[in-house]
């Protein structure tokens, strides 16, 4: 495959302009796609820790998140076989890489690098919305190092960025239908209770009700079970957040 000519045009400017920047911005550059991937190792294993205290389908999710990269890299490095679009620093002229040029054969588009990128800040995104400020932007940097280093198109990493936003979220989703009741499953022995966490307290099952309470009394099954019951009885603390006002015994 033939570069298009406006990539061309545009990664000759960038690789000319990062060509110029001092050389502990080339170093940076180098080692901070690495570097962030890592960093996305991290919020995967501190997504999975935040999770232990959720309900099953929010296990699912962060159980699911490094699978679902590993999609959307899959499909990256698939089209790259069938694509074979030769890397610019030896297709252009003159190309002026900060990074050492590819091995023949590691073909250039999409990027997988920004495949990687995107696929774990949308997967994090999914699981843990709050974490989008800084991991959208971070997918993004990490994208246009490659362009900076000179080993990818523009277009490279952008199709790259786009295909990881699209393929991880819905392999993700795909997912989470067969962990979440398997998470709920594993729940209820120590080993799963020891690396997925408790049960929340709301109940087991998703979807699963809990008694209706209505005008300060429990409704059905709970009611009628509270008939009878010793005057005096113990009054937790789940009764009292309940609305669950205490019997008292006749007064002396």
């Amino acid at each position: 495959m033939q570069a298009p000519e406006f990539s061309a045009d545009l990664y000759r400017e960038i690789a000319e302009f990062a060509h110029g920047t001092p050389s502990w911005v080339h170093t940076m550059a180098e080692i901070g796609t690495d570097a962030g991937l890592l960093l996305f190792a991290a919020l995967f294993v501190a997504g999975w820790w935040r999770a232990r205290g959720a309900d099953a389908r929010a296990m699912g999710l962060a159980l699911a998140a490094p699978f679902a990269v590993v999609a959307a890299y899959l499909v990256s490095e698939v089209s790259k076989s069938f694509i074979e679009e030769e890397r610019p620093c030896r297709a252009v002229a003159g190309a002026m890489n900060i990074a050492e040029c590819p091995a023949p054969g590691d073909w250039s588009f999409p990027s997988n690098h920004a495949t990687i990128a995107a696929a774990s800040a949308a997967v994090i995104v999914v699981a843990w919305r709050a974490m989008a400020p800084v991991v959208l932007p971070l997918a993004l940097l990490m994208a246009f190092s490659r362009v900076f280093v000179g080993v990818h198109y523009p277009h490279d990493v952008a199709v790259g960025f786009v295909l990881g936003c699209v393929a991880a979220p819905v392999a993700a989703v795909v997912l989470v239908r067969a962990l979440a009741p398997l998470v709920d499953v594993l729940r209820g022995v120590p080993v799963g209770v020891l690396l997925l966490g408790p049960r929340p307290s709301g109940g087991g099952l998703p979807g699963a009700r809990g008694p209706a309470v209505v005008g300060g009394a429990v409704s059905g099954g709970a009611a009628e079970g509270a008939v009878g019951a010793e005057p005096d009885a113990a009054v937790t603390m789940p009764d009292v957040m309940g609305g669950v006002v205490p019997r008292r015994g006749p007064r002396g």
